[in-house]
């Protein structure tokens, strides 16, 4: 009998050694696992966003700081007319789109409170034309009327794609702006200029841009402002009307209607007709929308295509898909061709009256 109780004691202690040698091994290997996924989960993109504090490896853009959670916010006591529900500021115009993208008139924002916003948040804006060849004459009045109207009172870089690098421009700029020149080459027709600024504005902003400012803004060097163009315009991703055809049905929209091109867009089809000379967004959407011009664009001229409008076709297709978060009306990019109706209460951003002849590359009149 006690022979027999020692050999279950025995075996007892075996069993529970047994159980904490499985415990204890369990628990290293749990740790073990955790440790290698933490060091590849650490690295991910979706590292930022847990509640572990580690330091990252990879580099954050100074414009792209992590969100202080913790940051007080300062209320401005500001005084204005109260909305009303009941009474839209304009009833003569689309004051808003269908998948609610809301579309700037005159007379529609109030600038002093769009700017305390902006303010707050301390931002950039980004402004890119292209000067190239005879289209440097343009260029003073562009900056100097920029000055006076485009953002005033935010920070501004103008970048200025031009083939005149080497030359000295000189301009009177506001505290927080500078001119920012960048050499690149003069292609023989106007149209190769218009068709490979996506792709240059793309290269740029991807490695440069994106680093210095929050928007970027993409605009036609041959035009003037005229009144205030300010943050109202600022958005995720924005379009502009264009003047030619803001009451237009879609089927009289120019655009690409080849099944061929990667362009083509059928007849019936299509919400604006958009104009190229002016769009823009926060840094990161203007990436993809002009990768996705450039690459189409590329993608038609190994088919020995060349849409109708150029980058302005390849631009109105992306927005049929891809649906811009603001439109801005043809205030915004106005022409006199088009006369002065009605609805254009101010022609903010307009083109500057010039013979093509004189200013376009020669060549093309002679293909």
């Amino acid at each position: 009998m006690p022979h027999q109780q020692s050999d279950l004691q025995g075996r007892w202690r075996t069993i529970c050694l047994t159980r904490q040698c499985i415990v204890v091994f369990s628990v290293t290997l749990c740790i073990l696992l955790f440790s290698i996924s933490w060091h590849n989960y650490k690295d991910t993109e979706w590292h930022s966003f847990t509640i572990f504090s580690c330091k990252q490896e990879h580099k954050v853009s100074p414009r792209r700081q992590p969100v202080n959670l913790f940051q007080n916010v300062k209320l401005q006591r500001m005084q204005y007319d109260k909305p009303d529900a009941f009474k839209p500021p304009r009833a003569d115009v689309l004051m808003v789109t269908p998948w609610f993208a809301p579309i700037v008139w005159n007379g529609t924002f109030n600038r002093d409170i769009l700017n305390a916003q902006f303010h707050q948040i301390n931002v950039r804006v980004g402004l890119t034309v292209f000067a190239i060849k005879k289209y440097i004459m343009f260029l003073k009045t562009f900056i100097e009327t920029a000055e006076k109207f485009f953002m005033v009172g935010h920070k501004v870089n103008y970048y200025v794609f031009t083939d005149h690098a080497n030359e000295t421009f000189n301009f009177t700029l506001a505290e927080g702006r500078q001119l920012v020149i960048l050499g690149v080459p003069a292609y023989k027709r106007w149209q190769d200029v218009t068709m490979r600024r996506m792709e240059m504005i793309r290269d740029f902003a991807m490695k440069r841009f994106i680093n210095e400012i929050d928007y970027l803004v993409c605009v036609d060097v041959d035009m003037a402002f005229y009144h205030d163009v300010g943050v109202e315009i600022l958005s995720n991703v924005f379009g502009a009307l264009h003047p030619g055809f803001f009451m237009a049905s879609n089927k009289q929209f120019t655009y690409e209607r080849r099944p061929q091109s990667v362009a083509y867009i059928p007849s019936g089809f299509g919400d604006f007709y958009y104009a190229g000379g002016n769009f823009g967004g926060v840094i990161e959407e203007v990436i993809k929308l002009t990768n996705y011009c450039h690459n189409a664009m590329m993608m038609d001229k190994e088919k020995n295509i060349e849409a109708l409008w150029h980058d302005e076709s390849y631009l109105n297709k992306y927005f049929l898909s891809r649906k811009p978060t603001k439109i801005l009306s043809p205030e915004y990019i106005w022409n006199d061709y088009y006369g002065s109706p009605a609805v254009v209460k101010k022609k903010r951003f307009a083109g500057i009256e010039k013979n093509y002849k004189d200013v376009r590359f020669r060549r093309e009149f002679n293909d």
